[in-house]
């Protein structure tokens, strides 16, 4: 065939063509390259045109979908010529096409596959002018750059571009190249006027170079950082290696090594504990500083150090010493003074016998608040000459609070007793455990449990903390317990503690401790002087009786701290208004001598604090049928009970007001059923009246809640008067738990309820016979004037109180 009769195939192309969706991107003019054809109705079409003119149209689609349409692609695309098909083993064929040129959508002819549309081709526009050649040189070369900075350009690609002598056949393989999005490249393929392509694809390749410099950037950095970090790990190898040649101390890791290994060594350790400590010793000098688990070691260890593995502080036993320590910080309290010398005295003994002196002790001190429990301990510290250490368990409802966390825990540490010993910094120091009766119980543990060890002299010389998992010997330490009550101790708990119970104050003592202890601190504590105030004896009485009644000395404190603030600001203000007066000398120093003299009466009581809240000459009376005066035990001290009683015609009811809580309901049933029975036997009562009538039992002071058995005796003798229409002997109080058989049971708090009962100016005091031992506990003082009728049973109390 002659060279005039060959047709380039641009002039041959038909105007049908058969549409083939392309997903990933759009595909150049001027390119050879392989397509792989998966979709069924797609590889049907192949087949058709490889057995026609080879000829298709290659289209991007819109958006990605499996059934495309002739809608969901872009109006212009590429004319390709299928060179080769190759069948594969899944069903889809590979095919290699060399694109030809553009066209562009004219009218669809089938909207779904196979799609063919009737196309127009797309001429280029361009101008062989200065401005084309400069585009053409600035790409070849901006890409020659990109491409030397990028591995993902092969040598080929290279060859190929410098080859490539048509400039918007070169603008479309390089932008057929670059990493950029699909719709830009589209935008691309859609624009004819080479030189606006070529500005395009410029602009595309800047973007690229600024993209691979930010890219190098970081690369360099990241390198930077590791070869800094692998540069001071050689630096350091080299220092310590030289620093050990010279003999010099080497990195704090080493000198934390050669220090743990030195106290241990001193310490002196056998057995497990010089296993477990040789082992994480070892540990520790194997990690690495920066492993997460080199603090985790170190802290560890470094527990290990803090503790007191051995006490050396010598000892004191100067019992007299002791003696006089306690007598001047607290006043009264003979039971614990006496039991902290007993103490000492088996300790000396014990020493000078050589007998091993490590016997602790484990005392619970039991009583109302404001009674001088936590000083107590204090003072016992004091006077052992011993480190103390107090924390509180109320409200504690962890057990790790006690025995600490394991130590695979993140932020674990020991609990509080070994915490203890590291800041008392001795093996024996006194400890006090805080409200021990207001511990709760939770998921978590119960706290009062994990004390059984601890407290427990027969297990605590071998005291193991969850954090330290080491036997500790904690068998010195003496163990001081504060409760308020010990009903919510647990009994295996409360078998492990001496019981020593510290009653409320009588008024005399609160006169003493308040002369001695409470008015001086709280003249300090307002920054007055001592002879700024002076109490008079029956000041201070008055105050307790008062305005501060309960069994502590707290609200009597606070309303001293009441006073003297009133007091302190008086004072200033008198200052203040002297300051501002033409005075004489004379004057002056007569006004400075009448300001230290302030007595406080009970006048300028009543003027500081306000009304009493318990005002004098208020005496409770039983002068009516159906009233009896009873003691109870409260908060405040002990108390005047008034119970009331009355019948009025009914169905047999028995109704009882007065907030009373279970005990003491079932007490008043008990009394009523006695009270019946009495009635019936001793005083012929006719058994129908009690049903038809209504009984009615009161307790005055609604808003205050009341409980327990030991108002028994009084609710039964307050039916018996009413049953009887008798009123009961004048200036009587009673108090005793009455059983269903008309035993009387002993009570509690017998103390408080006598003072009770002489600030009520009682005579005669009916108690249970099994409470004739607490009477030696009560002060002459209080006992003076009160007659008491210990009584076995109801029918004794019944012949006292009415007949």
């Amino acid at each position: 065939m002659s060279e005039q009769s060959i047709i380039p195939i641009e002039q041959i192309l038909p105007n049908k063509l058969p549409l083939v969706s392309l997903a990933g991107r759009p595909i150049f003019p001027g390119v050879f390259t392989p397509i792989m054809i998966l979709n069924p109705p797609d590889v049907r079409l192949v087949e058709a045109v490889t057995a026609g003119d080879g000829l298709i149209g290659l289209v991007l689609l819109l958006n990605d979908t499996e059934t495309p349409s002739i809608n969901d692609l872009y109006k212009v695309g590429t004319a390709a010529k299928i060179v080769r098909k190759i069948n594969m083993p899944d069903g889809g064929v590979n095919i290699f096409i060399s694109t030809i040129k553009r066209f562009k959508i004219k009218k669809p002819l089938s909207f779904q596959n196979p799609m063919t549309a009737v196309v127009q081709y797309l001429d280029e526009l361009e101008d062989d002018t200065p401005e084309i050649k400069a585009l053409t040189r600035a790409l070849i070369s901006e890409m020659k750059e990109l491409s030397e900075n990028n591995p993902l350009f092969s040598e080929e690609m290279r060859l190929n571009m410098v080859n490539i002598d048509h400039p918007g056949k070169i603008a479309d393989f390089i932008a057929s190249i670059l990493n950029i999005d699909k719709t830009e490249q589209q935008k691309t393929l859609e624009e004819t006027n080479v030189r606006r392509r070529m500005e395009q694809v410029l602009v595309f390749i800047k973007k690229e170079q600024e993209l691979l410099r930010i890219q190098k950037r970081i690369q360099n950095e990241i390198n930077e950082k590791i070869n800094k970090s692998q540069r001071e790990y050689f630096l350091k190898e080299e220092m310590k290696a030289i620093r050990t040649e010279l003999g010099q101390t080497v990195d704090a890791k080493t000198a934390d090594y050669q220090r743990f290994k030195e106290k241990f060594d001193s310490l002196h350790f056998e057995g497990e504990v010089k296993e477990a400590v040789e082992q994480e010793l070892e540990k520790f000098n194997m990690l690495e500083t920066h492993s997460p688990e080199y603090p985790i070691t170190r802290n560890y260890l470094d527990m290990i150090v803090a503790l007191p593995w051995t006490d050396e502080k010598p000892e004191s036993f100067d019992l007299k010493t002791a003696r006089k320590i306690l007598e001047n910080d607290h006043y009264g309290l003979e039971d614990v003074k006496e039991r902290i010398v007993e103490y000492l005295a088996v300790r000396k003994l014990r020493n000078e016998s050589k007998t091993d002196s490590a016997v602790g002790s484990i005392l619970c001190l039991v009583g109302p608040p404001g009674v001088g429990k936590t000083s107590v301990g204090k003072s016992i510290a004091r006077a052992l000459g011993k480190e103390f250490f107090r924390f509180s368990v109320g409200g504690m409802r962890d057990e790790a609070e006690i025995k600490g966390h394991r130590r695979t825990y993140l932020g674990a540490m020991p609990g509080k007793i070994i915490q203890g010993l590291k800041i008392a910094k001795s093996k024996s120091p006194v400890f006090m455990i805080d409200e021990i009766d207001k511990m709760g119980a939770s998921y978590q543990g119960d706290p009062a449990s994990a004390l059984l060890e601890a407290l427990d002299p027969e297990q605590n010389n071998s005291f193991r903390d969850h954090y330290l998992d080491l036997p500790f010997d904690i068998s010195r330490v003496f163990f001081i317990v504060t409760a308020n009550t010990l009903d919510t101790i647990p009994p295996a708990l409360l078998d492990r503690m001496e019981i020593i119970e510290l009653p409320g104050y009588i008024n005399t003592e609160k006169l003493e401790i308040a002369r001695r202890y409470l008015v001086p601190k709280s003249l300090e504590k307002s920054g007055l002087k001592k002879n700024h105030a002076r109490y008079s004896k029956e000041a201070l009485l008055y105050i307790a009786n008062c305005y501060a009644r309960e069994s502590g000395v707290r609200a009597f404190e606070k309303n001293l701290d009441k006073i003297h603030r009133k007091l302190a600001k008086e004072i200033v203000e008198g200052n203040s208004a002297q300051s501002n007066q033409s005075e004489t000398p004379e004057e002056n120093a007569a006004a400075k001598q009448d300001e230290g003299v302030r007595k406080i009466d009970k006048k300028t009581i009543e003027k500081q604090l306000g009304k009493p809240l318990f005002p004098e000459g208020e005496l409770k009376k039983a002068n009516r049928p159906g009233m009896s005066l009873g003691l109870a035990w409260t908060s405040m001290g002990g108390d005047t009970l008034v119970i009331e009683a009355t019948s009025i015609a009914g169905k047999g009811d028995f109704i009882l007001t007065g907030n009373m809580g279970d005990t003491m309901k079932e007490s008043a049933i008990i009394a009523l059923t006695v009270a019946q029975k009495w009635s019936i036997e001793r005083y012929g009562l006719d058994p129908s009246w009690f049903e038809n009538n209504h009984i009615h039992l009161h307790i005055p002071a609604g808003a205050t809640p009341k409980d327990g058995p030991s108002a028994g005796v009084t609710m039964a003798t307050a039916l018996c008067s009413l049953f009887k229409n008798r009123v009961i002997r004048d200036r009587l109080v009673m108090t005793g738990e009455l059983s269903l058989t008309g035993q009387v049971l002993p009570i509690g708090g017998l103390k408080e309820k006598t003072v009770a009962a002489a600030r009520n100016k009682a005579r005669h005091v009916i108690i249970p016979k099994q409470n004739l031992r607490d009477l030696d506990d009560i002060p002459e003082i209080v006992r003076s004037g009160l007659e008491f009728h210990p009584v076995e049973n109801f029918a004794e109390v019944l012949t006292m109180a009415l007949t």
